[in-house]
Formats: structure tokens, sequence, C-alpha cells
């Protein structure tokens, strides 16, 4: 061998395990970020990350050893946002939802009324689902597995948070724990907006199925006196587990004035309902005859304009004394539309109710 073969040999070597070195180091550092990121994620939960990681756009696909071409996910799971329009596809899964879940008869529901309870919501903007634009107004987050809908979100996107109005799901997937996934979705989609806060909706302590809303923290629950809130914590906690109702507001009113507690406990005690077991017809019982804590009394809304209340007909605003008949009306009758009225007004209370107008007939 002369030596300028000699030298190319060499030199030829020399790149080949510079080359191996390389490759080696390669894949030392991959291997060691790859380290480094689950140690991370160990010790680090990102909420974003791990929300969106099972989205069929976003599952890691393998390489197949044998064909060296990546592997497809055995499912598809997607979860869209989109308008809160109604769909053939939505209503069969509500009904399924509800009358697997909450036990009610099929016939209690048709498509008009699934439309005004959960389809009807706020004027959205922007009208596209797919603008970049923030969205608000009320929306339905679409859960979907294999492009079959299995949940629906409803959500009201308003300037300042989320607020979750309702969810349902096909009882096929209650392993899933909906409440909570959708939770942190949404959660997620606060985070994402940019939206300052996310709202849970209704919490009822006693309640078993809104118990996994008490996980989530830090969290605070609006008084229903005050309208201030108050930390869901170990008192406000303490105090839902011994009574049906709950103002911190009244206790400090109670405390300030050297009363004890214990009278806004007999309040919530002479609230209680009738036993189970007693025949009870919620048509024919007005609101006022349950004396609810934090609802405005018969008198007091007797001192409120009702008359004036604005009722939506046909696209224009009317006033409730136009009504024929409105002044025989009697305001405790349920039944009646002054009843009806009245017990939204003693709900709502007298700032919200003033800026109200009411809708009775479609």
């Amino acid at each position: 061998m002369t030596n300028s073969m000699l030298r190319f040999a060499l030199q030829d070597t020399s790149v080949t395990r510079a080359v191996t070195a390389n490759l080696m180091t390669g894949v030392l550092l991959t291997t060691l970020a790859q380290s480094l990121e689950k140690r991370h994620r160990k010790c680090h939960f990102d909420l974003l990350t791990e929300i969106h990681e099972a989205e069929y756009s976003n599952v890691k696909r393998p390489i197949d050893p044998k064909t060296k071409k990546l592997l497809e996910p055995a499912h598809r799971f997607e979860v869209n946002v989109e308008g809160d329009s109604i769909s053939q596809a939505k209503f069969d899964l509500f009904v399924k939802y509800q009358t697997k879940v909450h036990k009610e008869d099929v016939s209690k529901w048709q498509q008009k009324d699934f439309k005004r309870f959960l389809c009807s919501g706020i004027k959205r903007s922007p009208a596209d689902a797919k603008s970049p634009e923030r969205k608000l107004g009320s929306w339905h987050q679409c859960y979907r597995l294999d492009g079959k809908l299995i949940a629906v979100a409803v959500l009201d996107l308003m300037p300042s948070g989320v607020s979750s109005v309702y969810i349902f799901y096909d009882p096929d997937y209650e392993q899933w724990e909906f409440g909570k996934l959708s939770a942190m979705r949404e959660i997620a989609l606060a985070l994402e907006g940019l939206y300052q806060y996310y709202y849970m909706g209704y919490y009822i302590h006693s309640c078993q199925k809104m118990r996994y809303k008490a996980a989530f923290r830090p969290q605070c629950i609006l008084d229903p006196e005050s309208y201030t809130w108050d930390p869901l914590d170990g008192e406000l906690t303490k105090k839902l587990d011994q009574r049906a109702y709950v103002s911190l507001s009244h206790d400090r009113k109670l405390a300030a004035e050297g009363l004890p507690e214990s009278e806004s406990q007999s309040q919530s005690k002479s609230t209680e309902a009738e036993p189970a077991d007693a025949e009870i017809n919620d048509e024919e019982m007005s609101l006022f005859d349950l004396h609810m804590p934090g609802v405005l009394t018969l008198d007091e809304v007797k001192r409120l304009d009702l008359d004036h209340t604005l009722l939506l007909v046909r696209g224009s605003f009317v006033h409730m004394n136009d009504l024929v008949g409105w002044e025989r009306m009697p305001i405790d009758n349920p039944q009646s539309v002054k009843g009806i009225v009245a017990e939204l007004a003693a709900a709502l209370g007298p700032e919200v109710f003033e800026n109200c107008a009411v809708v009775l007939f479609d």
C-alpha cells in the first residue's frame, strides 16, 4: 500500500469514527432530552399540554419497525367549539342522557324544548366558529370519538369569563368522568382565550354528582344574600356539611349583632321540604310558600313595579299591564302570568329583574 493510499484509508476511518460519534452523541442527546422531559412532566403539571395530548392531531405516532411508516392511533378523539345550533345528533344524545342518567320519561322532551333549553342562548360573535377572533355568546364544545358525538358542553363565553351552563354525554362513556374532563378543558379554554374567570355553574353541596366541583382550587362561591364571593375552603365547607343553607354574610351580620348562628340554622330548618313520601304538586305550589332563604318574600315583590315589566311579544316590547286581565291576576298563583313574573322577580332580585325582559310566548 502506498503512502497516499494509507493516508486516504486513515482519513476515511477517521471520518467514519467522527460520523459514528456524532450519531451516538445525537442519540444520547435525544435520549437525555426525553428523559428530562419525562422528569419535568412528572414534577410539573402543564394543563394545556396534558389536555390536548389525547386529541387526534396531537397523538404521538410511533414508527412501525416493519413498514418504517408512522402508525395511526387506534381511535380518533376530537374536541371542537361550535355554535349552539340544534342538530339531530345533539338531540338524540341529550334524550339518551336525560332518560338514562336523570331517569326522565322520554316523552318529556321534544326538539323545540331542547332548542329552547340549550340551543338558543346568547347571540354569538364572531359568527364563524373558526375565526381567530375572541368568542363571545353561547357555544357548544363537542366531543367526538371516531366521528360519533359522545358529549356536549354548553358554554356562555363572556368578556370576563367562561361560564359552564350544562353538559350532557353518552352514558356508555360514563367512566370518562365528563364532569371533571369538561371542567379541565373549559379551564384550558379560559386560559387560551385570555378570559379572566371560569364559572363552574351551580353547586349543591349535598348533591354527590356535583361534589367533583369542590375539588378544583382555588375556588369561590357566590353568597346568596350579599352577592360577594367567599372561598370554598374550611369554614364554608364545614358549615355546608352542617346546614342546608349557608350565607357567610348573614352569619357575620348575626355575629356583629351578638346573635348566635343557630338562628340561621333554624331559618334553614324551617324551610326543609316535606317528607320524601309526601305528595307535592310542584305546579300548584308557589315559590313564596317555601320561604326559601335568599329569595324575596311576597311582600317584598309586591313593592316592585311588576306592571311595567317588559314582555317580548313577536319582536316587540310591551308592558305587563298591557295584558288583558293583568290587574285581576293573583300574584301568589304560580299558574297565572303575574304569579310567574312575581316568582321570577323573587328569584332574580330587584337589581337584576329591573334590567330584564320576559319571554312567555313563542
